[in-house]
C-alpha cells in the first residue's frame, strides 16, 4: 500500500499564488508576477523562487515543455480549505466544527444567500444523522 505524503501547510504568499491559479488556471511566472504586482509590489525573482519552493513542496506542478514554464495548482481549493479549517478547528475549538462555524457567523454579517446555504447544509446534516 502506498502512503500518501502529507502536504505542508501553504504560507500566506503561497496561498496568494494558489488563489490565482485556482481562479485563472495554469499560468506562467510572468502572468503570476503581474497579477500579484497589481496588488502589492513584488519582484519577479521572488515570485519565481516561491514557485520553485511550492513545486518542491508538491503544491504546484510545473510544465517545462514550453520555453516559459507553466505552473498549475497540484492541490484543489476545496481540499486546501478543508484542511486549513480542520487545523483551525483542532487548534482553537477542540475539534468542534460547530464552534468554528458559530464564531465565523458572529464575526461578519452574512447575506441572505449565505444564510440560506447554511440552513440547507444544517438540514442535510440533520437528515443524515437520523
Amino acid at each position: 500500500m502506498v502512503k500518501k505524503r502529507k502536504l505542508p501547510r501553504p504560507t500566506e504568499g503561497e496561498l496568494q499564488l494558489l488563489g490565482i491559479l485556482w481562479e485563472r488556471g495554469p499560468a506562467t511566472v510572468r502572468e503570476l508576477f503581474e497579477e500579484v504586482n497589481a496588488e502589492r509590489p513584488v519582484v519577479y525573482t521572488g515570485v519565481l523562487k516561491l514557485l520553485q519552493i511550492m513545486t518542491e513542496k508538491g503544491l504546484v506542478l510545473r510544465d517545462e515543455r514550453e520555453r516559459a514554464h507553466v505552473y498549475r495548482a497540484a492541490v484543489s481549493q476545496a481540499d486546501t480549505e478543508r484542511r486549513l479549517l480542520r487545523e483551525l478547528s483542532e487548534r482553537f475549538f477542540a475539534g468542534s466544527a460547530a464552534q468554528l462555524a458559530l464564531r465565523a457567523l458572529e464575526m461578519e454579517k452574512s447575506s441572505d444567500e449565505e444564510l440560506d446555504a447554511i440552513r440547507k447544509l444544517i438540514e442535510r446534516k440533520a437528515a443524515a444523522s437520523q
